[in-house]
């Protein structure tokens, strides 16, 4: 292995991303918790836009144009529990993918790095993007 390589080099580029981001979304779509905050998008742009968001975090091509994920989900309400089992959604998506254990703890701490982000423990910590934004909290 060449160590002036990418991770998103050592992983084989954009087809992996897209395999393992489609994979990881359906799952998501598919479970009772998870699919909730999510009703309003269509899984082809998130998958797409995952993929570009962590193809460009992971050393690819910069084509992510959306928010930064603390925006991006700042009006949800998003457990360490929920997070976890996010966690473990993606783990088994890239394990399914094909791709190997070093590689996929790689790409799970560069996903944990975004923890602090993304949880919110209560909606009094969650910010409206516009006055009439719903905050989403699937925890109840």
């Amino acid at each position: 292995m060449a160590i002036d390589k990418t991770l998103y080099d050592r992983l084989g580029g954009k087809k992996t991303f897209i395999h393992v981001h489609k994979i990881f979304y359906d799952k998501v779509y598919a479970h009772p918790w998870l699919k909730k905050y999510f009703s309003d998008k269509p899984q082809e742009i998130l998958e797409n836009q995952q993929s570009d968001f962590m193809m460009q975090l992971m050393g690819g091509p910069k084509t992510y144009s959306g928010k930064t994920p603390k925006f991006a989900h700042q009006h949800m309400v998003i457990t360490d529990e929920l997070f976890e089992l996010r966690s473990q959604l993606l783990s088994e998506s890239i394990k399914k993918a094909g791709i190997n254990d070093n590689l996929r703890e790689e790409w799970l701490a560069a996903d944990r790095a975004l923890k602090q982000a993304l949880v919110k423990t209560s909606e009094d910590k969650c910010v409206r993007a516009y006055p009439n934004q719903l905050i989403l909290n699937f925890t109840k």
